[in-house]
């Protein structure tokens, strides 16, 4: 299916359930955690796109499974 095909069916479907306000806000809902996953997949395929970031992470994690680290307070961090 191409992107104009699914397109045109997902407007189809919506005017199906647009006399139902309930369904509409489910979609709604629905569609606003997609959209939410999408920004997150594309701020993390950004954050990857550079090796010196993506070493960074890594260690990051690394540390992290080890014990390594500091809990430090939100406030804190800006003092």
């Amino acid at each position: 299916m191409t992107a104009i095909e699914m397109n045109a069916e997902l407007f189809r479907q919506l005017s199906i359930i647009a006399e139902d306000e309930g369904l509409m806000a489910k979609m709604l809902k629905y569609a606003k955690k997609l959209t939410a996953k999408k920004e997150k997949m594309d701020e993390t395929e950004y954050l990857m796109s550079s090796p010196a970031m993506a070493e960074v992470i890594r260690q990051g994690q690394e540390d992290i499974k080890n014990g390594r680290g500091e809990v430090v307070k939100v406030e804190d961090l800006w003092k």
